[in-house]
């Protein structure tokens, strides 16, 4: 997808956090939280052009399985017709419906739930239900990766993931534009 098409896609979806994707060290920083060395199934909120799909693809066992969850018709459209790994399924829906959606292409359980949308931009029964639901599709070690833009008060994600979640952590990760806050919760 070119710049003037990412930057349209922007300007017409309220839903869209950032106007860049994540930076390649942003991207490393995250997905080295997660064990990629044997099968796993990963959930991928808001993939956009799929920045951490490309390079999760590239990692991951001949039969592990992403599920990207995509609001945005543009963005289902460019991903699947640009990636065609079989491990891949793009999902034109929301991240609120992810034990549907994972009893639809898997077991109804994940390894690992990455996200990228905007908690920030999500009313606060929405942002309870999507970080509920997604604990719930967790396996026992599983692990919920969101990232956001670092300015994001607790308010908007992290009081949410410490209800649902047994341990939270976040740090700061500056080499990316904008920088960001990175959140790592499991059971």
């Amino acid at each position: 997808m070119s710049t003037k098409e990412y930057v349209k896609n922007i300007i017409r979806d309220k839903n869209i956090a950032s106007i860049t994707p994540t930076s390649k060290k942003g991207v490393q920083e995250i997905c080295g939280r997660m064990n990629l060395d044997n099968r796993v199934v990963i959930v991928e909120y808001g993939p956009a052009t799929g920045v951490f799909t490309n390079y999760l693809l590239e990692r991951i066992t001949h039969d592990s399985l992403i599920i990207a969850i995509e609001l945005n018709e543009n963005f289902v459209q460019y991903l699947n017709e640009n990636i065609t790994d079989e491990r891949l399924i793009v999902h034109h829906g929301s991240a609120e419906e992810v034990e549907e959606i994972t009893r639809k292409y898997a077991d109804g359980k994940a390894d690992y739930v990455l996200s990228g949308i905007p908690f920030s931009f999500l009313t606060p029964e929405l942002r309870d239900k999507v970080v509920k639901n997604t604990s719930l599709v967790l396996k026992e070690k599983g692990k919920f990766l969101p990232y956001q833009t670092f300015y994001q008060k607790d308010e908007h994600l992290k009081k949410y993931l410490e209800k649902h979640f047994a341990n939270v952590h976040d740090q700061y990760f500056f080499r990316n534009l904008p920088p960001m806050r990175i959140y790592e919760a499991s059971k």
